[in-house]
């Protein structure tokens, strides 16, 4: 009978290509919040160049002509007749101001020096002071019972109406919609007097002595703006009330005020506190009325029992809480980025409970298990917490055949191990107790070690181990 013959084995099939590495998953986080904060530095950039800076030289100059001057508006109000005259100190401005029935326009009044503030709740009476956002600093050294309350992240065109009244002013009432609504102001809690709120509190009228008008936006006079819906109705409104405007257009920062006149002896020429004389002592003479850098009789604010007069002593402190340092809207960012990251923090959570069990949709041979389990542990180059796992499970084995609790110590248990086997305890116990291994290799001399232990001690006595050459 002969065999039958058989072909060459079939060729065996090609190994499956190996898997690519899986890609970390912290780009799921890095991107969204990477895309998020571009998104929100292009926005800020993006306001912060198209609001004008008030510090910035020609802010609502008369002179100039471009975005952020107001040549414009200033020929339009030569145009209805009113004078126009440009002072670059407060000083003057005031003085200004003696002769006739005026309008003071103060466009940048963050650039005054605060020593002289004072001198803005001081004018004479049947003038108008017109402030363009001013600050609350501002309004407290001036005396003013004004407070700025909240802010918009940009100018908004509304009708002069405000909390559903009519505007009592009726240069604005004449204007109609303009863009006035960006900072608002409201009276002083438990003011001495009432507002007249314009623009939905964008445009308020202090009534006294000197009407004083503070509007929270510079688009009625600025030349890009001036030209929209009633802006220059407005703005002109507002200026054209006297036959007169002192416009004082500030290049920078004010200096702090001049005392005494060049060889004098010092005394102040001038006082910028509310109560203080603003006109110039020539002794008795006669001359030099409202000359500014003579000698006078005003003393400063600030000036000690022992410092000479205007060189006092410190400024009052600052109590501004730090919540005035910032506008509204930094506040509100704030809030939301750290709504954000807690979202975050809740979307990259782990259980927020305890693990429920569930059954598994397909069945994932114990094999596959262990060699994922044994690949995650080499990328990471674990090799000490390997080591305990398999410690681990050797311990659990030799305890249940031997019957010793778990609170067996350890010399304890390498010599009921050595005296089963028949090995040395030392060994046994650095076998079972040791430091963790230093190579890949000897990670694998310890798992056999382990493996052979455990098989000598299940195995019956007398009988030969798996694997056993015997």
């Amino acid at each position: 009978m002969t065999r039958p013959t058989t072909g060459p084995p079939p060729p065996a099939a090609p190994a499956p290509p190996a898997a690519p590495p899986r890609r970390r998953r912290r780009h799921r986080v890095i991107v969204p919040l990477a895309l998020a904060a571009a998104l929100l530095a292009g926005t800020i950039g993006a306001h912060a160049l198209d609001q004008p800076d008030p510090t910035d030289p020609g802010f609502l100059s008369p002179v100039a002509t471009d975005d952020d001057g107001a040549s414009r508006l200033a020929d339009a109000l030569r145009a209805r007749g009113v004078t126009v005259r440009r002072e670059t100190e407060l000083l003057p401005a005031l003085l200004a101001l003696d002769n006739a029935p005026a309008t003071l326009f103060v466009p940048a009044p963050e650039l005054l020096h605060p020593d002289t503030l004072g001198a803005l709740g001081e004018l004479p009476a049947g003038r108008r002071l017109v402030l363009v956002d001013p600050a609350r600093r501002m309004l407290e050294s001036a005396g003013l019972p004004v407070v700025p309350t909240d802010r918009r992240w940009a100018t908004r065109a509304v009708g002069p109406e405000a909390d559903g009244r009519p505007c009592p002013l009726p240069e604005a009432t004449r204007a109609g919609v303009a863009a006035a609504q960006l900072q608002r102001y409201a009276a002083v809690p438990d003011g001495p007097v009432a507002l007249d709120r314009c623009y939905a509190g964008g445009l308020v009228r202090l009534p006294g002595r000197a009407e004083t008008v503070v509007i929270g936006a510079s688009d009625p006079f600025r030349n890009d703006r001036i030209a929209e819906r009633g802006n220059e109705a407005l703005g002109v409104g507002l200026l054209g009330v006297h036959d007169r405007v002192v416009w004082l257009d500030l290049d920078g920062p004010a200096p702090p005020p001049t005392f005494g006149r060049p060889g004098g002896d010092g005394e102040p020429a001038w006082s910028p506190t509310p109560g203080g004389s603003t006109e110039y002592d020539d002794g008795g003479t006669g001359e030099g009325q409202g000359q500014p850098g003579g000698p006078g009789t005003a003393t400063d604010e600030h000036d000690g029992p022992g410092d000479p007069p205007g060189q006092g002593g410190p400024p009052p402190p600052d109590d501004h809480p730090l919540r005035d340092a910032f506008p509204p809207w930094f506040w509100a960012l704030l809030v939301q980025l750290a709504l954000v990251a807690l979202l975050v923090v809740l979307w990259r959570a782990r259980r927020l409970g305890p693990p429920v069990g569930e059954p598994l949709p397909v069945e994932v041979r114990s094999a596959e298990t262990v060699l994922g389990r044994a690949r995650l542990y080499q990328r990471a180059r674990a090799r000490g917490p390997a080591a305990a796992t398999l410690r681990t499970a050797t311990l659990g084995r030799v305890r249940g055949r031997l019957d010793l609790p778990a609170t067996t110590g350890h010399a304890e248990l390498a010599a009921r191990v050595a005296e089963r086997v028949g090995g040395d305890p030392e060994q046994i116990r650095e076998l079972l107790y040791g430091a963790a291994p230093r190579t890949d290799a000897d990670l694998v001399a310890l798992a056999r070690s382990l493996d052979r232990l455990t098989r000598t001690v299940a195995a019956a006595p007398g009988r030969p181990t798996e694997g056993d050459p015997r």
